[in-house]
């Protein structure tokens, strides 16, 4: 298929070293039921055959840059969205994998959506060949995108679809001083030109595995977070935002103990305060409102039943901490400010939650990952 002068779509890809798994993500691409796009692979001067193997791929939609030294993902991708010709910039690791109907939903939904400026889908996680389930919410609006852009990273960045003449407006449209945290940076900044959203159909395969970024670099990761919250919040907490910024990062988004009832109280307080200001600041429906707090509630049990118990699964016993029965008190009264009535756990939405966008399409759990998808 010849590459359109000005495509819809182009796909922006930072590769690495991905001659090992980037075949498999462009033969999803080359499955896609909605063809009008190019592929802008970005290669960071990559040391095994990535070039060859990109070079080689019969596709000319797919082009190949390079960059003269290696900068990074951060910088490969900047070079990437500066390539663009696409009324629509798609993100796409080189070693993550799209379902075939991806781009011809995600267009769909941005065409009939102008507000929109960032669209992401539901992902599942591909571990060791084998689909499974993410954590993310199940079922979302806009609202709680928005919302839960407050407290964590929503959106895998690999589902993401934006407008290309918003994403040119920032300026970078990746900051590099953030690497590893930059898309949840993007997320919070794009949303001063519009709505972010999400399909809540799993229409992209994130891969899990020991070469991840999100794996080798923690400690820059975590920290790059706690720099875009405390951004965030410093309107709020003034000269208390970073401590209360590394707090959730710590306890809602790396899933750490909560080491003392003191941080605990400070937590839920502040998670209080961020939840009332949003809800002041944005026109939530009763929908909309149900579903943050039923998250917030979900996110608030993860947080007290990992500061009752330690990384190995035994019972935490810190020095001068409380007892279980003192603890669990303070965690029911502290989830009571911030999730209003909903203090019951609960495994799915509401009820009323409305369904996902899409039709309900069903995953293969195993084989050859695309084959399988894209029978």
């Amino acid at each position: 298929m010849s590459p359109a002068v000005s495509p819809v779509v182009s796909v922006v890809m930072a590769a690495y070293n991905g001659a090992g798994l980037i075949e498999e993500t462009l033969a999803s691409l080359q499955a896609q039921t909605f063809t009008d796009f190019e592929v802008i692979v970005v290669d960071d001067c990559s040391t095994d055959d990535t070039r060859e193997v990109v070079r080689a791929w019969r596709d000319p939609r797919v082009r190949l840059v390079q960059m003269a030294k290696n900068g990074g993902p951060v910088l490969a991708r900047n070079r990437g969205f500066a390539e663009a010709r696409g009324r629509y910039i798609a993100a796409l690791d080189h070693d993550d994998i799209c379902r075939p109907d991806r781009f011809e939903w995600q267009v769909a939904y941005l065409d009939a959506h102008p507000n929109t400026v960032l669209l992401g889908t539901a992902a599942e996680l591909l571990t060791a060949g084998v689909v499974g389930p993410s954590s993310y919410a199940p079922t979302t609006t806009p609202a709680l995108v928005a919302w839960l852009t407050c407290i964590e990273n929503p959106l895998v960045w690999s589902s993401t679809m934006m407008r290309t003449e918003v994403a040119r407006q920032l300026d970078p449209v990746t900051r590099p001083e953030l690497l590893y945290a930059e898309d949840f940076d993007l997320y919070q900044r794009i949303q001063h030109f519009g709505a972010i959203a999400r399909l809540d159909e799993a229409l992209v395969l994130y891969r899990v595995h020991p070469g991840g970024v999100s794996k080798r670099f923690v400690d820059t990761m975590e920290a790059a977070s706690v720099r875009v919250l405390t951004e965030r919040y410093a309107r709020l907490f003034d000269d208390r935002a970073e401590r209360i910024a590394r707090l959730i990062m710590l306890h809602n988004m790396a899933k750490r103990p909560v080491p003392d009832r003191a941080a605990l109280a400070t937590l839920g307080s502040a998670l209080s305060v961020i939840q009332a200001d949003f809800l002041a600041r944005h026109d939530c429906s009763a929908h909309d409102i149900r579903l943050i707090r039923w998250e917030t509630a979900r996110r608030w049990g993860d947080i007290g039943r990992a500061g009752a118990t330690r990384r190995d699964g035994q019972p935490a016993r810190r020095a001068g901490r409380a007892p279980r029965s003192s603890r669990a008190r303070l965690c029911r009264r502290r989830s009571a400010v911030v999730v209003g009535t909903h203090r019951r756990r609960q495994a799915r939405p509401p009820e009323d939650a409305a369904e996902p966008h899409g039709p309900d399409r069903g995953v293969a759990r195993s084989g050859p990952v695309f084959q399988t998808l894209a029978a």
